[in-house]
């Protein structure tokens, strides 16, 4: 059985001020969760603070991305050697954002996942297409080249968690039918057997896409649907622990 796993990228939001402030609200809320796992990706900024208040908590420590090397001449870039003392559980890695504005190629993905399994950090992998590509019926051709080129020469999955995000959907209130996103998360889990075979099972696959209170607890009772990656409404305490807590929206 796969643990239902919600995940909050607050992307270029909130000052350590802020982020602590949320933590604070947000911890009361979830306090009684024991049947789900929960992490928040703050800015780079802020990751020891929040860090350091997530200590005695269930909730994991996440970052928003990561560069492929130890150390070095790249100025500007976070290893996962520095994620990793700072105690970061998971990295989000191929964020349509990062692949949009920063050109991240499939290969830059692959060296970045590759990376961050040798420092024994956990990754969620993001996937998924662009309006074009769903509109010209390639959504399945993306995700499959997405899927072999990411995870080429990985070859056990047990620190991977796949969410699968439709570019168009995120953050334009949009959200993908039940339909597609049911095609989408079979297509990818049927992907990943024929890469890992039995291995599969175990890998959660999330999806992302403006998830609200009010859609969460259809999207979560999709097959093969084994949690959210949340933004805009992961940015307020109230709103993303009644995500976290998705059966009191029944």
């Amino acid at each position: 059985m796969r643990m239902k796993f919600f995940v909050a990228n607050w992307k270029m939001n909130k000052t350590v001020k802020e982020s602590l402030n949320f933590l604070r609200d947000f911890i009361p809320l979830i306090k009684e969760i024991k049947d789900r796992e929960i992490g928040i990706a703050p800015t780079f900024v802020c990751l020891e603070s929040v860090g350091k208040t997530l200590e005695n908590t269930p909730i994991k420590l996440c970052a928003q991305n990561v560069f492929y090397e130890k150390k070095g001449a790249y100025t500007g870039e976070i290893s996962p050697t520095m994620l990793k003392d700072l105690n970061v559980e998971y990295v989000i890695i191929g964020h349509s954002e990062r692949r949009k504005y920063f050109q991240e190629t499939d290969e830059v993905i692959n060296r970045k996942i590759k990376a961050s399994i040798d420092e024994q950090l956990k990754v969620i992998f993001c996937i998924g297409e662009i309006i074009e590509e769903r509109q010209s019926n390639m959504t399945f051709d993306v995700l499959k080249r997405q899927i072999e080129k990411g995870l080429e020469n990985i070859n056990n999955p047990s620190s991977i968690v796949l969410a699968y995000e439709p570019v168009w959907a995120i953050g334009t209130g949009i959200v993908a039918s039940e339909k597609q996103i049911e095609e989408a998360h079979a297509f990818i889990r049927d992907k990943l057997k024929e890469i890992y075979s039995e291995k599969a099972d175990s890998v959660r696959i999330l999806y992302g896409g403006s998830v609200t209170p009010e859609n969460i607890h259809a999207i979560i009772n999709i097959d093969n649907v084994d949690g959210v990656l949340v933004g805009g409404a992961s940015l307020d305490a109230q709103k993303f622990s009644k995500i976290v807590k998705y059966e009191k929206q029944k």
